[in-house]
């Protein structure tokens, strides 16, 4: 039997991780959990193992750590494998941003040719890792039929026969979530607020509200205030039930844009900062409500718009994701190292690591 690790250090990575687990256990292996915040453990099931602390980890001997941060504890047993938090939303340049190289990983498990072929290249450059397109193990469930959540709070009503957006819906009002990213100077909550509480009156949509956990409190406070029957604001760890009972998204810069249209499904963006023939995007607050219209009739350009967009950023719908993650990991394990360079020293960076968890044996 194989032991895994998941290393999590934001609460978002639990929905990346967990589809990991479950593909894990269908092999029969197993995996435990090591949380660098004492109050995720209440975001834990009854059967996900914690391991509590650096010595457990060390007792436990993984053979593979999985992290959707950009850090891991390097005297961490096992191979270091990065599953990334988001797609590649460019909201810095690339030598801060999804490319960036920490020296903490063995195995980068790419999403699609548009992060696979910028990682291979940096490969070939410092041949210290590997990179296998496996697609993204959190992508999974939404490839899998949706089940409705407790939480979902619509009735869901036929549609008014005049109403042309809804009848393309199959029946149903529309349902428009809006996300966005906490950075300020991106967020499109700081000013689509009069707008949102102005639409939401409209008695043929409906509309969920999500937010970074990292988002401002006040705004976060102010678009809980909007609730009514025909918007709610839903805190969750797991968006994909979001994602499936969505018909548009509304959003800015956000990463979670790229998940959503992986379904098909078109998203009205407010000043992205690199907008594609596959958004709609909108720079004035005055022209949202014309665009989420338009939007909802899947206009034929748009939506082939985004089927090459799709392609390059992860063309797996075969929910196995998750296996591929596996396959390329167990590889490594079994060939070892050797093959690879060293690491750079980055003694800064693992001497803070080694601070944080007040580890210092090097032996």
């Amino acid at each position: 039997m194989k032991r895994y690790l998941f290393f999590v250090s934001q609460l978002y990575s639990l929905s990346i991780v967990r589809p990991l687990q479950k593909a894990i256990r269908e092999r029969g292996d197993e995996v435990a959990w090591f949380l660098n915040q004492k109050q995720y453990a209440d975001y834990l099931n009854e059967d996900e193992k914690q391991l509590a602390t650096v010595q457990d980890v060390m007792d436990y001997n993984p053979c593979a750590v999985f992290v959707a941060s950009n850090t891991v504890p390097d005297f961490f047993p096992g191979i270091k494998v990065q599953l990334f938090h988001g797609f590649n939303a460019q909201k810095r340049d690339e030598n801060k941003g999804h490319f960036r190289l920490r020296g903490f990983f063995d195995l980068y498990c790419t999403q699609g040719p548009s992060t696979t072929e910028p990682f291979e290249a940096l490969a070939k450059e410092h041949q210290n890792f590997e990179v296998v397109e496996t697609g993204w193990s959190k992508m999974d469930p939404l490839f899998e039929p949706f089940t409705a959540k407790p939480y979902y709070p619509f009735e869901q009503s036929l549609a008014k026969p005049d109403n042309q957006a809804a009848d393309a819906q199959q029946g149903k009002k529309p349902t428009i979530l809006m996300t966005s990213t906490f950075t300020p100077a991106l967020s499109a909550a700081f000013h689509l607020f009069d707008e949102v509480k102005r639409m939401s009156q409209r008695e043929d949509w409906n509309w969920l509200i999500t937010f970074h956990p990292k988002m401002d409190p006040e705004i976060v406070s102010k678009y809980k205030s909007l609730a009514s029957d025909n918007l709610h604001f839903v805190e969750t760890d797991d968006i994909i039930p979001l994602l499936q009972e969505a018909d548009l998204m509304l959003s800015d810069t956000s990463s979670i844009i790229s998940e959503f249209l992986l379904q098909r499904k078109p998203a009205v963006t407010f000043r992205n900062r690199v907008p594609g023939p596959h958004l709609v995007n909108i720079t004035e607050t005055a022209d949202i409500e014309q665009a989420i219209e338009q939007a909802l009739t899947k206009p034929p350009e748009l939506m082939s718009a985004i089927e090459d967009y799709i392609n390059l950023i992860h063309p797996y719908m075969d929910g196995k994701s998750s296996h591929r993650v596996i396959d390329a990991t167990d590889s490594l394990v079994e060939r070892g190292r050797k093959h690879l360079k060293a690491k750079p020293l980055n003694l800064y960076r693992r001497l803070k690591v080694r601070h944080k968890y007040g580890y210092y044996k090097f032996w």
